[in-house]
């Protein structure tokens, strides 16, 4: 495994959409082993693909209660509202109010290409969303709650 750069705020591959993996390999294996370990390395809960430079539809999160890689991931249920801080690796010492959905499902494959289907709910649900959006070239700061 290895800790790869984190790309930050003004990289244009931030802002791109991503394409979707279709080859499940040990290429993809070794990436997202080295994803775990750069975002563990660098106290954060998730990493999108494109935070280190690859534009494919993937990203890993643990929220504390366990690594969790997200292949393809769609998010295909949304419900409640939760407001709350979020930062972010790429946009480094900065946190803002977002909102998010307090509940979601997450249809996606793992790293055998098996298809999986996760509910999340609170922080969880907001780590995902979070990095979904990573995968369509969102940022967390395009959603920064307004002051009424």
């Amino acid at each position: 495994m290895a800790i790869r750069n984190i790309v930050k705020i003004g990289d244009d591959v931030l802002r791109k959409t991503c394409r979707s993996q279709l080859s499940f390999d040990d290429k993809l294996a070794t990436v997202l082993d080295d994803m775990a370990e750069t975002m563990y390395k660098a106290e954060g809960v998730g990493l999108a693909a494109p935070q280190i430079g690859i534009l494919r539809r993937y990203c890993v999160v643990d929220v504390g209660d366990g690594l969790i890689e997200l292949i393809n991931p769609v998010i295909i249920e949304k419900s409640g509202k939760q407001t709350g801080s979020e930062g972010c690796l790429s946009i480094p010492e900065r946190f803002e109010e977002v909102e998010r959905p307090m509940n979601v499902t997450v249809r996606a494959q793992d790293r055998n290409g098996n298809n999986i289907e996760i509910k999340a709910e609170g922080f969880k649900a907001r780590a995902f969303c979070h990095e979904i959006d990573h995968l369509d070239g969102v940022l967390y700061i395009d959603k920064i709650k307004k002051v009424k």
